[in-house]
């Protein structure tokens, strides 16, 4: 079972008309109909089943700019200056606070990723900073392990994901968003080769432009409409403690665990370096693409064959837009959990830090990640489709730059000055015959 979200009062009624629907009520979903709503653009969001029911409440909280791949440092540069505002702007609570986050560096190689990562951000005047080893030690009270050093920024953050997105969901619906829940889109209508409505298990609405904010289910839904999206899932598995004192305000990762503080007063924590890949037959239909990636992260990538081969290669890859679609019949994806993991890494947590020993642990939980071959997210229109609006492929990075994400979405669905270039996150770079990069990182 998934973490508690925060609730959402939803509309009861489906309008018969938006200038924009937004497919999905994650962060990126939520974010996107929250800036067409601050535009003065009526909007409807969909959301299948409950709003950040998926990876958007899953995931560990971080809200960082050390360690980005350098094509998205310009979007999250963007998104901490929404994050550092966000409570005020949008009247609630979201959880964030600059906790400062550490990357702690073991090994000679990482001594060296660091110092490369730093050089490549230098332009961009993020204010990361190498730190040394007695430098740690302040920051992270109560370590029985010293560290070599690490990369540093303090005004990187946390938030809370079971708070964030249904916060600015309903922020969004103050401003005029209609906000609909347990309404799954089962495809686009199109009038003379562009976006002209959606068809939802309620019926149409006529629209100019499509958002397709759906995190692991975007392969799919693109797939429906005869578009090729390569993108892959990973199985994330997180723990959460009660609240329990004298340990670090600071977040840390390392290879061996990472965790950050709640506003509860108690810790996410997750293994640092190593998440499950499901192989399914979207695996070998995309291996080719992937390679890159596999070879930049192969330490942390582990194949397992389980039950989602078989549930991907009986689901429908189209459907009459009159009969019940996939979105329908999984209303939330809620993957168990690697609990054998998770303990490990409670039992190795707790040598390195011995206030972590006596922690009660309250839940685990897992959360499916949408992968690009990149590690890069799309957000693009396609040129196949003119009104019809990607926004997916996070990679594990979504919930941190979800906000600005959600507003270049806006930008691109309004025809509006983007907020940043939005060249590198265009969604034909997998078919032009670009060349597919991965920088290893965090």
């Amino acid at each position: 079972m998934g973490p508690v979200v925060d609730p959402v009062e939803a509309d009861a009624v489906q309008p018969k008309r938006a200038d924009v629907v937004v497919i999905g009520g994650g962060i990126v979903g939520v974010s996107t109909a929250f800036a067409l709503a601050q535009k003065g653009v009526s909007v409807v969001l969909c959301e299948k089943g409950h709003i950040a029911g998926e990876q958007s409440s899953r995931n560990w909280g971080w809200v960082r700019k050390t360690g980005r791949d350098e094509r998205e440092i310009p979007l999250i540069a963007e998104a901490l200056r929404m994050w550092e505002g966000m409570n005020k702007t949008i009247g609630a609570e979201t959880g964030f606070r600059a906790c400062g986050i550490l990357y702690t560096s073991q090994t000679e190689a990482d001594d060296a990723y660091h110092e490369d990562w730093l050089r490549r951000a230098q332009p961009y005047q993020l204010g990361t900073r190498r730190l040394n080893s007695d430098e740690v030690a302040e920051l992270l009270p109560g370590s029985t392990k010293r560290y070599r050093g690490a990369m540093y920024n303090p005004t990187d953050g946390r938030a809370e994901p079971q708070k964030a997105a249904p916060a600015i969901a309903t922020a969004a619906r103050q401003l005029g968003a209609v906000i609909l829940t347990g309404c799954a889109v089962r495809g686009v209508e199109q009038t003379s080769g562009r976006v002209s409505g959606v068809v939802t298990e309620r019926g149409r609405i006529d629209c100019d432009a499509v958002v397709l904010a759906g995190g692991a289910w975007s392969r799919l839904f693109c797939g429906s409409l005869g578009m090729t999206l390569p993108q892959l899932k990973v199985l994330a598995s997180v723990m959460r403690t009660a609240p329990i004192n004298g340990l670090p305000e600071t977040s840390s990762w390392s290879s061996e665990f990472a965790f950050r503080r709640r506003l509860d007063g108690g810790y996410n924590i997750a293994n640092g370096h190593g998440n499950v890949v499901p192989l399914t037959p979207d695996t070998f239909r995309f291996a080719r693409q992937f390679i890159p990636a596999l070879r930049a992260e192969w330490k942390a990538v582990r194949p397992r064959l389980d039950d989602r081969f078989m549930t991907e290669a009986r689901m429908p890859k189209r459907w009459k837009l009159d009969e019940t679609s996939p979105f329908e019949q999984t209303r939330v994806l809620d993957p168990t959990p690697d609990v054998a993991t998770n303990l490990k890494v409670r039992k190795r947590i707790a040598e390195v830090f011995p206030a972590f020993a006596a922690m009660k642990i309250e839940q685990h939980w897992a959360g499916l990640i949408d992968v690009t071959p990149d590690a890069v997210p799309v957000i693009s229109g396609v040129d196949a489709l003119p009104g019809f609006i990607v926004a997916t492929g996070f990679s594990g990075h979504g919930f941190g730059i979800g906000p600005a994400a959600g507003r270049l979405a806006a930008d691109l669905a309004t025809g509006s000055p983007p907020i940043v270039d939005p060249t590198a996150f265009r969604f034909s770079r997998f078919s032009d015959g670009s060349p597919i990069t991965v920088e290893a990182g965090l």
